[in-house]
């Protein structure tokens, strides 16, 4: 999509309006004023709907990887607009909440349109008695059960890629691709 040449696009402040009274009546300085019109009606459209340029939901789709650029939003061609709308709108929330949890179930959700569970705690250890002995060393190891969503069926590489760029580096991630949500029972 360009913005450049749009045609008959009418300029909303037109040039010749604007010169004084003694133009009003030149033919020659109305045509050349016409032909600036012609060229700066669409950057004056842009810049009236700045706004909507910087609004995730509403910008031209061939804007979104740009604008995307500035949140650190992942941009995947493949995705549908709509789910590449919401990545650029809560691109920054994700950032924050990276290395968590909640930042993993969310990013595999909007990546991927799969739940997920995790358990373990990273290898993380903690006393609330100052002096006391640490607990025994936990497992650094963190279990991510996944299972569909938007799709029938989770694709098994896409979800290790993304269990491996958002799981915090000194922990291990062991993944298990489930066909259907998990019971309590077996727990």
């Amino acid at each position: 999509m360009s913005r450049a040449a749009v045609p008959g696009l009418p300029s909303r402040y037109p040039i010749g309006d604007q010169l004084p009274a003694l133009y009003a009546d030149d033919d020659v300085a109305q045509r050349f004023t016409a032909g600036l019109d012609t060229v700066l009606a669409p950057v004056f459209a842009t810049l009236d709907n700045l706004p909507a340029y910087l609004d995730p939901q509403v910008t031209p789709a061939d804007f979104l990887a740009w604008l995307g650029s500035w949140v650190g939003a992942s941009h995947d061609p493949q995705w549908p607009v709509e789910l590449r709308r919401e990545a650029v709108a809560r691109a920054v929330e994700l950032h924050r909440w990276r290395g968590t949890r909640r930042g993993l179930v969310e990013g595999l959700w909007l990546a991927l349109g799969v739940h997920a569970e995790v358990t373990g705690d990273g290898g993380a250890v903690w006393s609330n008695t100052a002096g006391a002995e640490l607990p025994p060393e936990p497992s650094a190891e963190i279990l991510v059960r996944v299972w569909p969503g938007r799709e029938p069926r989770a694709n098994a590489d896409r979800v290790r890629e993304i269990v491996r760029t958002m799981c915090p580096v000194h922990t291990g991630c062991r993944v298990e691709i489930l066909t259907e949500r998990p019971t309590d029972e077996g727990r």
